[in-house]
């Protein structure tokens, strides 16, 4: 809950939530002079709370707030099934660091992350809200329009703090003003100010953004709390989805890889077995199953499906991945092949019929074959024999090239003029006299690579990010960025015979 609200309120990644809520979980050095930890341990998904803090909460609450606002007794929350208890819920250590007094000390993310989580525990030991529910039929001429709202009798919790969910049921889906309807009452005139005809279409269901998709892992009972954000991180690094406009998309290559996975390991890649396998590590957790038993259990089966996986799983650079779209030169089935150019539709009759295009997929995942134009016409005049440019496609994508090829061979970068198509580094391209940039630019599977800004004039590329040092052992133009988990980040040559490391 504490990923999903501050995903939904502050706009966090959950990756960004976690490091936040460590940060203040270790400790941050306050006014007074005192390192002091200002929340319990965040890894954790229970509901449970000290009898004390429940207890300073309410105390706070009478001060603050007032004894209307105040509950009698502490409240309490019962855990759900597979909860990992060892640790209380997420809540401040003391109330009475209240956010507005320790803001000076904290980051603006630390202190955005900590009111959050101190408005949510303090509201959590306030009164209920009562709230008016309204309908109301206006009648005009020979129609009746009816509208539904609310109106707030006691704000109770609501006046320390309001859930995202809460907060959007408040609000209209299309104009942000409130549902809140004014005091009427029965036979009142009511002028009317003006009228908007307006006609709604159902939407399909949005796809996952953070906070749903990690809603969805936590009903499911996949994962834990600890891991949430690493499994939302990696399905972005490996390239599996794209994440565009809040939302996650799957990308050509977590299509392929899915099919793929799914097709060969059925009975592992299924929501059940997750779940399962996390209902198992708790039961061996708490000595209730043998971890050997459970350990055999999964392997026997498991090892057949890897053993026929190692033999039959479907070779994306042969056969390739088969599709349901028909070859419309020969009618045998279209397959998806992996090429130097990235993903593309071949016949699955080849070498019999030649037939290959690029495609598309609809929403649902369906496969469109398209067939692009070798060379498109475009409005720039080549700068060397003044005949037009075409826009052409490429090893490392698309490039402009002149149209009077082969008398002239003048190439440049589609998006010449400006960064190249891809975003400077501040680093020069290490070819003898060439002359260009590198820039940071994307495969066609997601992956950053680094390229020379005259592609295609230039061919240079490399995967690691180039740094603007000359190697002091043998004297490499360039170095490049490594990382390594015990290591950390550091400049390596990229010269494979001279091994320098610094």
């Amino acid at each position: 809950k504490l990923q999903q609200e501050a995903i939904r309120k502050l706009r966090f990644s959950a990756k960004k939530t976690m490091l936040v809520a460590q940060q203040l979980y270790e400790g941050i050095e306050l006014e007074s002079g005192d390192h002091e930890g200002l929340i319990t341990y965040m890894r954790t998904d229970s509901t449970r709370i000290a009898q004390e803090a429940a207890e300073e909460a309410i105390a706070l609450i009478r001060e603050h707030f007032g004894e209307n606002y105040a509950i009698e007794k502490p409240r309490f929350f019962k855990n759900k099934k597979k909860v990992q208890d060892a640790h209380e819920a997420i809540r401040p250590t003391s109330v009475f660091n209240m956010p507005d007094k320790i803001a000076p000390c904290l980051s603006e993310d630390q202190s955005a992350l900590y009111r959050m989580i101190w408005q949510r525990f303090v509201a959590s030991q306030m009164q209920q809200a009562l709230i008016d529910n309204n309908s109301v039929s206006v009648g005009i001429g020979d129609y009746t329009f009816t509208a539904s709202g609310s109106s707030v009798k006691f704000p109770g919790f609501t006046a320390c703090y309001m859930s995202e969910d809460d907060a959007a049921e408040d609000r209209e889906s299309d104009s942000g003003r409130s549902k809140m309807l004014p005091p009427l009452s029965e036979a009142v005139e009511l002028n009317i100010g003006k009228y908007e005809p307006k006609q709604h279409f159902t939407q399909p269901p949005p796809r996952f953004s953070e906070a749903s998709l990690v809603k969805e892992l936590e009903e499911n009972g996949i994962g834990r709390p600890s891991t949430y954000a690493t499994i939302l991180t990696t399905i972005r690094e490996k390239g599996y989805v794209d994440f565009i406009n809040g939302y996650f998309r799957p990308s050509e290559l977590g299509f392929i890889v899915n099919d793929l996975i799914v097709a060969s390991f059925p009975d592992v890649f299924t929501v059940d077995f997750t779940a399962k396998m996390e209902d198992d590590l708790d039961r061996v957790e708490s000595a209730e199953a043998d971890s050997l038993n459970v350990l055999n259990r999964f392997y026997e089966p498991f090892k057949k499906e890897l053993d026929a996986a190692s033999e039959g799983m479907l070779n994306m650079k042969g056969p390739g991945f088969p599709t349901e779209s028909d070859c419309p030169e020969c009618g045998k089935k279209l397959h998806i092949k992996v090429g130097k150019n990235g993903h593309f539709l071949a016949c699955s009759a080849y070498p019999e019929c030649s037939f290959s295009a690029d495609y598309t997929r609809d929403e649902k995942g369906k496969i469109q074959p398209v067939s692009p134009p070798e060379e498109e016409a475009t409005d720039k005049v080549c700068e060397k024999c003044g005949s037009p440019m075409v826009m052409k496609r490429g090893k490392y994508g698309h490039f402009l090239a002149c149209s009077a090829y082969p008398e002239c061979r003048h190439t440049q970068s589609a998006d010449s003029g400006s960064n190249g198509g891809g975003e400077k580094i501040g680093v020069l391209c290490p070819e003898p006299g060439c002359g260009g940039e590198i820039l940071q630019r994307k495969s066609k599977r997601g992956k950053t690579f680094y390229g020379c800004s005259r592609f295609p004039e230039c061919s240079f590329a490399i995967w690691d990010k180039p740094a603007d040092k000359v190697c002091p052992s043998c004297g490499s133009k360039f170095l490049v960025e490594k990382s390594t988990k015990k290591e950390g980040t550091f400049l390596a040559c990229p010269n494979k015979d001279c091994g320098y490391r610094g």
